[in-house]
């Protein structure tokens, strides 16, 4: 018989973190799913049948007094946010790059045994684009850490999809386009296609390990 998996989601109320709690929840694989959150998280996001959730309000900002919530099987990070909601770009990598690469150290401490976060379609370190970049920096600094394994990283292109209390007029537009363009975009350009936050959620739990 399989053993049953145990799996953290810090980031479970946005667009993927939502289509990503209620597939843990309903997947027969996971006893437990513990979600690290800013708030609360209202019962419209979930079903759980199976009484599996176990969520916890932190202050993002001292995530390392926390560490003990890491010891599972599965680490999913879907912290993000973007430039213009931040506020600033201090704002912006605090969350982009620190709370995530805290969170990876932390897996790492707690010996889980997978890491999967998102990152972005050209993330790149050395790109000029400040948003890239961050992702591009990210990659490499987690993807350099010794003695963390199954850390793999999800690069979506456009999310389709309305986030509750987030105004992105631009975003939803580009997303549009890209639906427009998506018979266009093959073969290399495949990777730039908008895409769904449950086929991010089912990538980042492809990557993880159920041996």
């Amino acid at each position: 018989m399989a053993v049953l998996k145990s799996a953290l989601i810090l980031g479970a109320s946005g667009l993927v973190g939502q289509n990503l709690l209620r597939l843990l929840l309903l997947d027969p694989r996971y006893e437990s799913v513990t979600c690290l959150l800013r708030r609360p998280l209202g019962r419209q996001h979930y079903q759980d049948p199976d009484n599996k959730l176990r969520p916890v309000v932190i202050d993002f900002d001292t995530l390392d007094e926390y560490q003990g919530y890491f010891s599972v099987d599965h680490v999913y990070c879907c912290l993000g946010t973007t430039l213009k909601k931040a506020g600033d770009i201090r704002a912006f990598r605090k969350v982009d790059f620190e709370y995530v690469h805290v969170a990876a150290q932390l897996a790492r401490a707690q010996r889980a045994n997978g890491f999967v976060w998102i990152s972005s379609v050209g993330a790149n370190a050395n790109s000029k684009n400040y948003y890239l970049r961050v992702k591009g920096e990210l990659e490499n600094a987690i993807m350099r850490m010794p003695q963390l394994p199954n850390a793999a990283a999800v690069r979506p292109g456009v999310l389709i999809g309305e986030r509750p209390n987030d105004n992105r007029p631009l975003e939803r537009f580009g997303a549009g386009m890209m639906q427009l363009l998506k018979p266009l975009l093959i073969g290399r350009l495949k990777k730039y296609r908008a895409v769904y936050p449950h086929q991010v959620a089912r990538e980042m739990m492809r990557h993880q390990s159920f041996k």
